[in-house]
């Protein structure tokens, strides 16, 4: 049945590879043998896969090997011993029914799952192009913690990825606060087009750990609508998605174009405050932000059966004085994700939403601003302030 396997692997090589495709593993899988990892050996190369239908992920590794096979064991458990194994070179042999791991004086034997039930990976799409792996883990980043957590809004629980010529365009939106991130890429054809919409949990794990490369290669399938796959993959890793079968808001509409006013802000001195302020604020209730020209004052609480804070920032603010108010934790999300020290607030009025983004920093022999590589935007919706 292709059970029989054998080969020896360093420890550190194993457990990292296995640890990686099991981030994948579904939590709780519809059928048990999804909740295994594939273990392939073909001559040098150990092939370490998982799939549940929606995200599939492959990382390979070099093992020296006296006999080729594949079997399926339980990941998350294979996942854990393999971290736990001493520094010593890891034998793995697989006869029948049982998977044994020898690491130094440590033996572990585990049940195989019938490999003849697990489904076979999807191909991974034709390339689109390449992108740097540190700058597309940066967007994704800070796009992703805009996006929804509520499943039953996919819409909402997506990446817009964009593809126009050499430019890509990233957004999300949960309703609340809306993330846009731009940045170049390397496309293999000109003129290509297209806009797909990522499942933002998966994209942004995907981002995070495919950095073992310098670059990273984008990959999309021509499927008709809602049976599309996005790949990703990275010098000996690589992983598909499934793409959400909704249709995204027209959030280029929602940007506003202008403002009345603007604040830049020093994004670490700000943020501290802000937190600082914040352990007041009750659940659902505002960070109350009053600006006027050099300051910012920032005040939570209120009524005299809770705590009261308050707390003064020097800003730059251009404009007539403005009091608004703002959920905390969207806020202080959006100025981690800036990745600057300073950022720019715009505003409209104090019941529409502001933009904040970063400010390019003067360079050394004068006072231009350097150049940054993409643009970054966050829209946050105000909340109406009692009174």
């Amino acid at each position: 049945m292709g059970r029989e396997m054998k080969f020896r692997v360093a420890r550190e090589v194993l457990a990292d590879t296995v640890a990686w495709t099991a981030r994948s593993l579904p939590p709780r899988p519809s059928v048990p043998v999804l909740a295994g990892i594939l273990l392939e050996v073909d001559g040098s190369q150990l092939s370490v896969s998982g799939f549940d239908y929606e995200v599939s992920a492959r990382a390979e590794a070099d093992v020296q090997a006296t006999e080729s096979g594949r079997v399926l064991v339980p990941g998350r458990l294979l996942a854990e011993i393999t971290r736990a194994l001493p520094p010593h070179p890891v034998d793995i042999t697989a006869d029948g029914p049982r998977l044994a791991i020898t690491c130094g004086n440590a033996r572990f034997s585990l049940p195989t799952l019938p490999v003849e039930d697990y489904p076979s990976l999807p191909s991974m799409p034709s390339s689109a192009g390449v992108v740097d792996s540190d700058v597309f883990a940066e967007a994704v980043g800070q796009v992703a913690v805009a996006a929804g957590r509520d499943d039953t809004l996919p819409m909402l629980t997506g990446v817009r990825l964009e593809i126009e010529g050499d430019q890509i365009t990233l957004a999300a939106t949960d309703r609340y606060r809306l993330a846009v991130r731009e940045f170049a890429w390397r496309p293999d054809t000109s003129g290509v087009s297209a806009a797909v919409l990522v499942p933002a949990r998966t994209l942004a794990d995907a981002a995070k750990t495919l950095t073992s490369g310098p670059e990273i290669t984008l990959s999309l399938s021509s499927g008709s609508s809602g049976e599309g796959i996005l790949g990703l993959s990275s010098k000996d890793r690589q992983t598909t998605t499934r793409l959400l079968d909704a249709e995204f808001v027209k959030y280029r509409a929602i940007m506003p174009s202008e403002s009345a006013a603007s604040a830049t802000l020093p994004v670490g001195l700000f943020t501290d405050a802000a937190k600082r302020v914040a352990l007041v604020a009750e659940r659902g209730t505002p960070l109350r932000c009053e600006f006027t020209p050099g300051q910012v004052t920032l005040r939570a609480g209120g009524t005299d059966d809770e705590g009261q804070a308050e707390e003064r920032c020097d800003v730059d603010f251009d404009g007539d004085p403005l009091t608004i108010g703002f959920n905390p934790t969207f806020l202080l999300d959006g100025l981690a994700a800036v990745h600057t020290e300073r950022a720019r607030m715009d505003f409209t009025s104090p019941l529409k939403p502001a933009v904040l983004s970063g400010v390019d920093e003067p360079t050394d022999d004068g006072d231009a601003p350097a150049p940054r590589p993409g643009s970054y935007r966050y829209l946050i919706m105000p909340v109406r302030l009692p009174g």
